[in-house]
């Protein structure tokens, strides 16, 4: 009896017509959502809640003529800007802005740095000092504002009656920037010498030997050692400080509350008192989204200036 070859089916033959047993390959949110996406779920919603969506109401909210109150809202493009471009008062507190973050980043920078060199070689007690160094950077801002208050009190103050002489700490123009400054520089300082102290515990040992096997001093070692070692470090903390001094207002607020004579008033401040002292939330949310402009192009330069230099340590 002669077999007869079996007759292959032209849709299989051709593979155009899969097996109705094989398994479906799921789909790309099945995946996403079978490696945990549900885990992160809450936490893309609060992050859209209170994140992107102020954003982009926020943004809304520049080109209309909103108040406080929400009534009588309508759009005007771009006279919001337009006024804030021209507005003085905007200009001062964006001055007193920059002006703190000019005193207050090379300052936080060279006492980190000082600090933990400090801590780091020294013999004794290290644990102490590196609790005493970090421990104001846990107060809260409504803490440290109250006890530096005390501390500048012209008539009983700590500071006047060690220096036996009267200093207008908070009252006058002179002396009030500088005033929150300091007291801005001993709260920050903390986390910025952390940052520092673990970036010259990773410095291998042998180098300091063989440099001082070569006859180099502890400056020439710190020098030509240590300061290159962690300029990762002071380039990420500079960035750091710039954009936490621009958006500056709690110890400033706190302190001063902008006086005296608005000569501490931060654009922080100056958007808050436009929003919700003057009731006007489009003007105020315009001078917000410049302040958002300018931090982002800081950050994109801090990228650009980050790759370039990684371009240029791998030519």
């Amino acid at each position: 009896m002669t077999a007869v070859a079996p007759v292959s089916r032209p849709a299989e033959a051709a593979g155009a017509r899969p097996d109705a047993t094989e398994p479906r390959e799921p789909s790309r949110l099945s995946r996403v959502l079978q490696h945990g996406g549900w885990f992160v779920a809450p936490f893309l919603l609060l992050y859209g809640i209170f994140l992107i969506w102020p954003l982009v109401s926020g943004l809304w909210y520049s080109f209309t003529d909103t108040n406080l109150a929400g009534i009588d809202t309508d759009f005007i493009g771009l006279d919001n800007y337009r006024e804030a471009f021209r507005d003085g008062e905007m200009w001062d507190a964006f001055g007193n802005t920059l002006k703190f973050t000019a005193m207050i980043t090379p300052m936080v920078i060279l006492t980190a740095f000082l600090l933990a060199m400090l801590a780091h070689n020294i013999r004794h007690g290290k644990w102490f000092w590196r609790l005493a160094f970090f421990a104001p950077f846990l107060l809260p801002s409504a803490v440290m504002s109250d006890l530096w208050k005390w501390l500048y009190e012209p008539d009983f103050g700590l500071l006047n009656n060690t220096l036996n002489h009267r200093v207008p700490w908070l009252i006058e123009a002179d002396w009030a920037m500088f005033s929150v400054v300091l007291a801005t520089l001993w709260w920050t300082v903390g986390f910025s010498f952390l940052l520092y102290l673990a970036a010259l515990q990773s410095i291998p040992e042998h180098l300091y030997e063989a440099a001082a096997l070569d006859g180099a001093g502890p400056l020439k070692r710190m020098w030509h050692i240590t300061v290159p070692m962690v300029r990762n470090i002071t380039g990420l903390l500079v960035i750091l400080q710039i954009l936490a001094s621009l958006q500056v207002f709690d110890q400033i607020f706190l302190m001063t509350n902008g006086g005296p004579n608005g000569e501490t008033t931060p654009v922080v401040q100056y958007v808050v008192q436009q929003g919700f002292t003057g009731y006007r939330i489009g003007y105020a949310s315009a001078v917000s989204y410049i302040i958002f402009v300018l931090i982002v192009s800081v950050t994109l330069l801090r990228l650009l200036l980050a790759r370039r230099n990684r371009e240029g340590a791998t030519q």
